[in-house]
């Protein structure tokens, strides 16, 4: 392997981190860093100072690009967009566990399709991947100035729609053993007294499936509607935890066939938010990584 192969190969998880966190598909994410190596070996002048820079600005630049048009694609999604699930069985180290926690979860991913593309790419340079302004000037082709306005109107964007709650990582697992077998069970009384009396379902069947076209709110009605599952199911019915996005989070089979990947808020003590990607064309990847 030469040189620019081994250097591309060695930067490739954090260009594809960029273009993740930008898009909100692995997929896409993947064709970005592909697009990226084409221009590595055509286009990148020779003697750089730093090769990782000039990649990560080609990458964001055309992440860039793509979020654009998926922007106007979006306005007509059938009902609330969700980012594609990365899944794993459990973060194999700390480092690992720290990068892919907050900063990747599907709270965080939804809450940027809010901004605009230019101001998601300052925000995540900056915020995630620690970028200092004249990198963000070089990247984006603006003044320091301008980027450093990018980051501070996206960060106030954002900080009201945050997370709120700190929780252990043993605290929320245990929680979701218990919301995962009572919801196996179709255990109503377990389910409701686990739920915020104001908790929140968000769902995004992008037209394919059965969802809600807005949040459905309430702990009880999202307790039914678990019960419904689960009386509709019966012995059809598995869920199994995994890491999703860097938190644990809940795998719904029905008849041995993935249904959806859920993602949980909670304040350490009962659940205030939940994510349910159900579209089949973000769950593919993962139902057949899960078969392999």
């Amino acid at each position: 392997m030469n040189d620019t192969s081994t250097t591309f190969n060695r930067l490739r998880p954090r260009l594809k981190g960029i273009a993740y966190r930008m898009l909100g598909s692995t997929a896409e994410a993947e064709e970005v860093v592909q697009d990226a190596w084409l221009r590595w070996h055509e286009d990148a002048p020779s003697g750089l100072d730093s090769a990782e820079a000039w990649l990560v600005t080609v990458t964001t630049r055309i992440a860039i690009d793509r979020l654009r048009a998926a922007k106007v694609q979006r306005v007509h999604y059938v009902g609330t967009w969700l980012p594609e699930p990365l899944v794993s069985e459990s973060p194999v180290t700390p480092e690992q566990l720290l990068e892919r926690a907050d900063d990747v979860s599907v709270a965080f991913l939804s809450l940027l399709e809010r901004l605009a593309p230019e101001a998601r790419a300052a925000y995540l340079m900056r915020e995630v991947f620690d970028a200092d302004y004249s990198e963000l000037a070089r990247t984006l082709g603006k003044t320091e100035a301008a980027c450093r306005q990018l980051v501070h109107r996206a960060k106030t964007q954002l900080r009201e729609e945050r997370p709120r709650y700190v929780v252990p990582r043993d605290t929320h697992l245990r929680l979701l053993r218990s919301f995962a077998d009572a919801s196996s069970r179709g255990d109503f009384a377990v389910l409701k007294s686990m739920l915020h009396e104001d908790a929140e379902l968000i769902g995004d069947g992008g037209g394919k499936v059965p969802s809600f076209g807005r949040p459905l709110v309430g702990g009880q009605r999202i307790a039914q509607l678990y019960l419904a599952t689960s009386l509709r199911v019966g012995g059809g019915l598995r869920v199994d935890l995994a890491v999703i996005n860097g938190h644990w989070g809940l795998l719904r089979f029905i008849d041995g066939v993935l249904e959806s990947a859920q993602s949980f808020e909670t304040d350490g003590e009962r659940i205030v938010r939940i994510h349910v990607q159900r579209n089949p064309d973000k769950l593919a990847s993962l139902a057949a990584s899960l078969q392999a």
